[in-house]
């Protein structure tokens, strides 16, 4: 499994200053607003330390009374400036990652069906779901606190120097300590953070793949093994988990250190100064308590670093699905088509081909059926002509044009592996064609067979179906995708075992739907039921990824090869 790929630092960084340049006048009213905050916090430390020198120079009380008033005012625009601040920052990092989560699933669904086979849907779905969550929690909670506790501590360090130089350079004498606890636990914690949401991933994967699987899993009694594969990602996960709790917590220690080492040296620094008479004791004390008060923003920064890495790794990840290279959207319309594969050869895994030569043309309106027994390659035929997967070699082509090249939707495709979205009925169909008439949806219900029992629904065609809303079954599921396939309209259709999750007792009906969706239109149909091949206007049977014979049904039957024995076999099971 190839992993999809991670932002580096530059990258993400790039990334992330691209989105602030283009929100210039949002980020300055923040900083603005986090200054204000900031300095307001910082008023009434210096007015302390006028008023302990008032208060050692016997001062009158009614002097003490305009600092008090600073005081107050002070506390009341910081307050609100405070509150605009993380409300401000909430906004903007919302905003940011909402951008950052439609541009990352707007790629992943522009991708290669192979490139996600190879990393696992699992790792896209924690990348949007895990990872999306934590830098949400990042943007409301953890980042509004961060900026502000950055801004407190440039003012903090500012307004200690502004009281006396030397008061300042003692203060900042323990900055040696922060940058030696940093420098030794940024390389050590990247990794890590790295690690630990890779683990997550897997873990996810594994989940998914035995939840999807569930009846293949019990089918085959394979129950404990998944169990245990899951139990070994979870104990991984978990381990890393303890491990940057336990890097983050030796990080602790040392900034503790560094703490003390600092309010020391102001200390001891302070007495001799004032011994000096260099600076009063109020100044000393004031700055004393300035850097008393950098404990508390350094503090909220490193008890949310944990977020704060977590977030920068997820943002990573994010970022990362955006460097893949993504073919533009084709432009080229055609209303008739023909659809032709022309020296077409593909292997998912190099060493293995699992097409070879493949010739085939469906000409316009033609109905061309693909038969052949499991894994002969026919789903993989039908996924290059819709243009999902791209040949190794050879082409893929309608009207004369590369699929690729198309506008979307003049190729569609239907599987057997359909999906009802959850909300109206109506909704639901209109996926195909956006804002398309009622009339129309009703009709491409009609086309299929699916109508009478749309409209017995409890809302009719406003009933909320899939999850959460009204069940529906494997065949109407079928029906709703070949309706939106029907309201598309497409030049050609490819049905991959459309009709496979029907169960006997609806499959010809299923049929029916199928056949009237794309009577008229030039139609690759990947046949489940040989009853749909019969009815095609001609045959293609495909074997070991080559093509073995084609021609109509009952040229085949009477040439007693491949499909003869195929049809053989489906008549004898009644």
């Amino acid at each position: 499994m190839t992993a999809l790929p991670v932002a580096t630092p530059a990258q993400t960084g790039g990334w992330l200053f691209a989105q602030l340049r283009t929100r210039r006048l949002e980020l300055a009213v923040t900083i603005s607003a986090g200054l204000v905050a900031a300095t307001a916090s910082v008023v009434p430390v210096t007015a302390l330390g006028l008023l302990v020198d008032l208060v050692r120079d016997d001062a009158a009380p009614s002097a003490l009374l305009p600092i008090a008033v600073v005081v107050v005012v002070a506390a009341v625009i910081g307050g609100v400036a405070t509150g605009a601040t993380s409300t401000l920052v909430s906004r903007l990092g919302e905003r940011i990652l909402a951008a950052l989560r439609e541009q990352t699933v707007a790629i992943a669904l522009r991708l290669p069906a192979t490139v996600l086979d190879r990393a696992g849907r699992g790792d896209l779905l924690s990348r949007v779901g895990a990872d999306v969550a934590a830098i949400g929690t990042a943007a409301a909670e953890v980042l509004p606190t961060v900026i502000s506790a950055v801004l407190l501590a440039a003012l903090s360090v500012t307004a200690m120097f502004g009281l006396d130089w030397r008061l300042g350079l003692a203060g900042v004498a323990s900055l040696p300590l922060y940058l030696v606890a940093l420098r030794w636990y940024l390389p050590r914690s990247a990794p890590v953070y790295a690690r630990e949401r890779t683990a997550i991933a897997d873990r996810s994967q594994l989940l998914m793949e035995s939840l999807q699987g569930v009846r293949t899993v019990h089918a085959y009694r394979l129950e404990q093994r998944h169990l245990t594969g899951i139990d070994d990602a979870s104990a991984r996960a978990r381990d890393l988990s303890i491990g940057v709790f336990t890097l983050f917590t030796r990080f602790v220690g040392r900034i503790n250190r560094a703490e003390l080492v600092g309010l020391a040296t102001i200390l001891v620094a302070g007495f001799w100064f004032v011994r000096s008479g260099w600076v009063t004791v109020g100044e000393t004390a004031a700055t004393a308590v300035l850097f008393h008060r950098l404990f508390n923003p350094i503090g909220m920064i490193l008890f949310t670093f944990d977020e704060i890495q977590e977030a920068g790794a997820g943002l990573a990840r994010l970022v990362g699905v955006g460097t893949l290279p993504v073919a533009p959207a084709g432009t080229v319309r055609l209303d008739k088509a023909d659809l032709t594969l022309s020296n077409v050869c593909f292997a998912y895994d190099e060493r293995v081909p699992v097409l070879q030569d493949i010739n085939l043309r469906v000409a316009p309106g033609e109905r061309v059926a693909l038969v052949g027994s499991t894994g002969a390659g026919k789903t993989t035929v039908a996924s290059i002509a819709a243009g999902i997967l791209r040949p190794r070699c050879g082409t893929a082509s309608a009207g004369g044009m590369p699929v690729d090249e198309l506008a979307p939707g003049i190729v569609a495709i239907v599987s057997q592996e359909t999906h009802v979205f959850a909300g109206p009925l109506i909704e639901d169909v209109r996926l195909a064609r956006p804002h398309a008439p009622a009339e129309l949806v009703r009709d491409a219900l009609a086309t299929v067979g699916a109508l009478d029992w749309a409209l017995a629904l409890p809302d009719g065609l406003d009933t909320v179906v899939g999850e959460g809303g009204h069940p529906l079954t494997a065949a109407q599921g079928q029906q709703l995708a070949l309706a939106r396939l029907v309201l598309l309209d497409p030049a050609v259709a490819i049905l991959d075992e459309a009709t496979a999750e029907a169960g006997s007792s609806g499959a010809r009906a299923l049929e029916e739907s199928a056949l009237a969706a794309t009577r008229g239109r030039t139609t690759l149909l990947v046949a489940h039921r040989l009853t749909q091949a019969a009815s095609a206007d001609r045959i293609v049977v495909l074997e070991h990824g080559t093509v073995l014979e084609e021609g109509t049904h009952d040229e085949l039957v009477a040439a007693r090869g491949r499909y003869a024995e195929l049809w053989e076999a489906w008549q004898s099971r009644g």
